[in-house]
């Protein structure tokens, strides 16, 4: 009788130490999931912060935008590009004879009343910073002024559009 009574609690005490280490194994996967949870909200919120630096656009994309040609950064119409020229004279971000050329578009255009202006939507969002780009985007000049590469692509944006206001005029 004493060897019935030891086999059933040894292994009573093997299952106990398999749900033991089945608990403590869980434990650790509760753990190790929290723990890259928690990595992964600081990660998207570093993310996120450096995004709204930047006016919600990556690093890569700053630098595409830089890099690309022209047409990612030239307004989509020439009212929107009659805006943003406006929205770069008051903000001084270039300076190359910007507040004639502008003019002389909105004179060309049909809008040298404020009253035409306002009913233009394209006009009010380049007014705003806003650039209705070539490829169908909407670049957001105004948040970009928070970094120097978001300096940069705004710079060019200016220079693009006041190539496009020229190119309209004639000069």
């Amino acid at each position: 009788m004493i060897k019935v009574a030891k086999g059933p609690i040894w292994g009573l005490g093997i299952a106990a130490a398999l749900v033991a280490g089945s608990a403590s194994a869980a434990s650790w996967q509760d753990q190790l999931s929290s723990a890259a949870s928690q990595l992964s909200q600081q990660n998207n919120s570093t993310s996120t912060t450096s995004s709204t630096q930047n006016g919600g656009l990556s690093l890569s994309s700053l630098t595409g935008l830089l890099n690309g040609g022209d047409k990612a950064v030239s307004a989509n119409s020439m009212t929107n590009a009659a805006g943003v020229m406006s929205y770069c004279v008051q903000h001084n971000v270039v300076d190359n004879n910007v507040a004639s050329v502008k003019d002389q578009v909105l004179s060309k255009l049909g809008l040298s009343s404020t009253t035409a202006q306002e009913q233009k939507t394209d006009y009010q969002q380049g007014l705003q910073g806003l650039l209705n780009t070539g490829n169908g985007q909407q670049l957001n000049l105004q948040s970009l002024s928070n970094s120097p590469m978001g300096e940069k692509v705004k710079t060019k944006a200016c220079d693009v559009v006041l190539k496009q206001g020229k190119k309209y005029i004639g000069m």
